[in-house]
């Protein structure tokens, strides 16, 4: 029998969409509970470590977005088919997560010149060499026209997707030097499941 999902997070994408995308990958039902603050605080008591997003497996409380993420991964062959290809997928998620957090450092400045000046550089410096160092991991894997990792989608290309998700508020060209990439994105957001997700889901700012 297969187990029971109850994924708890809020109604945005933030932390928690890594892990709905995966869902949805996987082609596995969950529970999309998503909480309000006044909820939050009513609930925060009851979980593993204080915080969310949490998983529920058959009533089972799993904590930290990214133990969830593989968790899936794993448990619907998202994660890779050897020991290797797994570590390669680990090397992608970390480094996307690398990407986005100085962009969510940025959100929280409160000084709205500081705040354009380093979204500026981020812009204009962070993310094209992050890209372009993955461009070429890209390239490396059947010439950059299938997957990051092996022959199938994995937790690797999730994490892209979610990522590009909050650089499209950079603007539209963020991946314009980068046809592997922005090729990519389109063959992962095309995927059945994953677009079926996308275009239901609830609309949040982030």
């Amino acid at each position: 029998m297969a187990p029971k999902y109850r994924l708890t997070y809020f109604n945005l994408r933030g932390l928690g969409e890594i892990i709905r995308l995966t869902f949805a990958a996987a082609n596995v039902e969950f529970e999309d509970v998503r909480v309000t603050e006044e909820e939050w605080a009513k609930i925060k008591p009851t979980t593993p470590l204080g915080h969310i997003p949490m998983l529920e497996i058959d009533g089972k409380p799993l904590a930290q977005s990214n133990a969830i993420a593989h968790y899936v991964a794993r448990e619907h062959g998202l994660a890779g088919e050897s020991n290797m290809e797994q570590a390669q997928v680990d090397m992608f998620v970390d480094t996307w997560q690398d990407v986005a957090k100085p962009l969510i450092d940025i959100y929280y400045i409160k000084d709205e010149e500081t705040k354009r000046e380093l979204t500026k550089k981020y812009s204009e410096e962070t993310v094209p060499t992050f890209m372009a160092s993955l461009e070429k991991l890209l390239c490396s894997n059947n010439d950059g026209d299938g997957f990051l990792v092996g022959n199938k989608v994995t937790l690797a290309d999730i994490a892209f997707i979610n990522v590009m998700s909050w650089l499209d508020s950079l603007g539209p060209n963020v991946l314009e030097k980068f046809p592997k990439l922005a090729a990519l994105r389109k063959r992962v957001e095309a995927i059945e499941t994953i677009a079926e997700y996308i275009k239901q889901r609830p609309k949040t700012d982030h």
